[in-house]
């Protein structure tokens, strides 16, 4: 227990360094874009006492660094700011945002998950079949399309027949069965991008373990094959799967934004491309450290968990 907590401790310093490093990152690209900040909110008609007023009002006219560590104070305390397009709390606008990105996520986490394991364990049973060839060749393809060509193919065969929506349009008063309806094709679309990576490592995990001495000794004794995968190898080859199975989550979080972006989906990485389309960058700063947050909470879940389905690593070599 305690060499696990210290693995946990350990994670969670770098994890929080990496973020430290990220915000800064952020910051320092938003202060890197050319042009004036003031200037391009007001437009340029604004006078230069309008300009010189907004500066003091967004803190421009402070030195940079003050203005990070002013930022990075209130992001401790989850004040993000203000909206430079609807003067609204970013934190507002973001809380709404987050929850449909998080249900998409799971909606086709929900369907990736069980469809690869299965898919993995039956070719890793039925190795070098008709049925191993087709699913790695699947899954290659699929691996192979950008997220956006994946979308367009969905669109043009479901929903310009009609069968599904191509804009999906959610709100807090959609019913969860509508919302579930209407999210279909974002969902599938994120499920064909990653359910052939966690498929293969699925398949490659358990194969590598069906060469061992203690699953030959199951093997003539008589065990169905199915059982063997299942209560033997699948238990040891937990510890890849649950890291592919977490970082794919991770983009599932992360990597929805080309797909919000085509769908039209009223999510976190529409609302980010948005924010910087109208220069709203604390909107954008926001979105961007949230994004990084999820990702490596995850990873840092992948560690535990991959951690503790095998104590092994535990241990160094």
């Amino acid at each position: 227990m305690y060499a696990m907590n210290r693995i946990f401790l350990q994670r969670a310093g770098l994890g929080l360094l990496t973020l430290f490093v990220i915000s800064v990152i952020v910051f320092s690209a938003t202060e890197m874009l050319p042009g004036d900040l003031a200037q391009a909110v007001l437009g340029q008609s604004a006078t230069d006492e309008a300009v010189e007023a907004l500066r003091r009002e967004l803190g421009l006219d402070r030195p940079a660094h003050e203005r990070y560590a002013s930022w990075l104070a209130g992001v401790v305390q989850g004040d993000f700011g203000t909206s430079l397009a609807s003067r609204r709390p970013v934190a507002d606008l973001i809380a709404t945002r987050l929850g449909n990105t998080l249900f998409l996520a799971l909606y086709a986490a929900a369907i990736a998950v069980p469809l690869s394991l299965a898919l993995g364990i039956l070719a890793a049973l039925m190795r070098n079949s008709l049925f191993d060839r087709g699913t790695n060749a699947l899954a290659l393809t699929f691996i192979s399309f950008p997220e956006f060509f994946a979308a367009y193919i969905l669109i043009y065969f479901l929903a310009q027949s009609g069968v599904f929506p191509s804009m999906t349009q959610i709100d807090a008063n959609t019913a969860f069965g509508e919302m579930i309806y209407r999210a279909f094709l974002p969902a599938l679309t994120l499920t064909l991008v990653v359910t052939a990576h966690m498929m293969r490592m699925t398949r490659a995990a358990i194969i590598n373990l069906l060469a061992s001495p203690y699953i030959e000794m199951a093997r003539l004794k008589g065990i169905h094959p199915m059982r063997v995968i299942l209560r033997h190898a699948l238990p040891n080859a937990l510890a890849p799967i649950i890291t592919v199975v977490a970082l794919n989550l991770a983009y599932l979080i992360t990597g929805v934004v080309i797909v919000e972006v085509v769908f039209v989906f009223p999510g976190l990485g529409q609302l980010m491309v948005d924010s910087v389309a109208k220069r709203d960058f604390p909107v954008a700063q926001a979105t961007a450290l949230i994004f990084a947050a999820a990702y490596v909470l995850l990873n840092l879940a992948a560690d535990v968990l991959s951690t503790r389905s095998n104590p092994r690593l535990i241990h160094r070599k």
